[in-house]
């Protein structure tokens, strides 16, 4: 574990060794078959295998690489400039939903085991069962590297955890614990999600109510909560930038306030949260025909 997150060359050789990779995915495999998610070394194999994902989209070696990308659009790097939050472009993202999904194998073997729908299912599995703090977060956290980049392998991450896996409602759950690195996480694989236009109606549907309902009142005080409020502006952002429907959720679910309230802050205590609130605000108002109703 420890070996684990010693940066890019340690990764590298943990995910090349023969067999490393499907050990931690079987121990884990049958943790859960036996209903044990919480001892100590579940926890060990799923941190392990939480590090071993980070980045992996940019360090796969070249043999992945281009039999998963070998059908990939070439996206000029002008579409790639960040926009507010670092949010691709709507063109690069139309771009991404027309990219052919990489094809599963069967019988995933070392480093393939990390971005399969098994290992995905997994992930979710822990998420629901675990008490533990440490296996829920890397679990999350997992699931949040993997979904991190712009190319169709986090693409079909993404559609297996919302629509294939059904994996929603387990990281609603996430959004509502006391622990606040665990709930930063969730939110911060939310706010991949949430990218995916062809994913949003149902994210929005599902947890844009729970997401308002963790919101502060008012500018938070501490790191991780500032940090975790801009994710949820930032996840709010993407979910209804493009959709009158989900604004109007928000609407209805008494978001307005608390967010005008964040926006408002002129200290410099959580000035990233502040930011992110008001970059919303700018963008709910562009849906005209909610204006009334702002009003009101």
């Amino acid at each position: 574990r420890n070996m684990s997150s010693a940066g890019p060359e340690g990764r590298k050789k943990m995910r090349e060794c023969d067999g490393l990779i499907d050990s931690l995915v079987y121990y884990v495999q049958g943790a859960i078959a036996d209903h044990e998610p919480n001892d100590k070394a579940t926890e060990n194999c799923v941190c392990i295998l939480h590090n071993l994902s980070y980045q992996l989209e940019i360090e796969l070696p070249e043999s992945y690489a281009q039999s998963i990308y070998m059908q990939r659009r070439n996206i000029s790097s002008n579409d790639k400039t960040p926009g507010c939050f670092g949010t691709r472009s709507r063109k690069v993202k139309e771009k991404q939903q027309d990219m052919p999904l990489p094809e599963e194998k069967s019988n995933p073997r070392g480093i393939e085991s990390l971005w399969h729908s098994t290992l995905i299912r997994i992930y979710l599995s822990l998420i629901a069962k675990s008490t533990r703090n440490y296996t829920q977060e890397a679990s999350l956290g997992a699931l949040q590297n993997l979904t991190a980049g712009t190319g169709p392998m986090p693409f079909a991450v993404a559609q297996t955890v919302v629509q294939k896996a059904n994996g929603l409602p387990s990281i609603r759950t996430m959004l509502h614990v006391s622990h606040p690195t665990v709930k930063k996480t969730a939110v911060s694989l939310l706010r991949n999600l949430s990218r995916n236009t062809s994913l949003q109606s149902d994210i929005a549907r599902e947890i844009l109510p729970d997401l308002v309902s963790i919101l502060p009142d008012s500018v938070p005080g501490s790191d991780i909560v500032c940090e975790t409020t801009a994710s949820i502006c930032y996840t709010l952002y993407n979910l209804t930038q493009s959709s009158s429907q989900n604004a109007r959720l928000l609407l209805s679910a008494d978001g307005l306030p608390k967010i005008i309230a964040i926006s408002m802050n002129d200290s410099n205590l959580c000035s990233k949260a502040s930011r992110a609130a008001s970059v919303l605000l700018y963008s709910l108002w562009s849906h005209t025909d909610l204006h009334s109703a702002y009003k009101k």
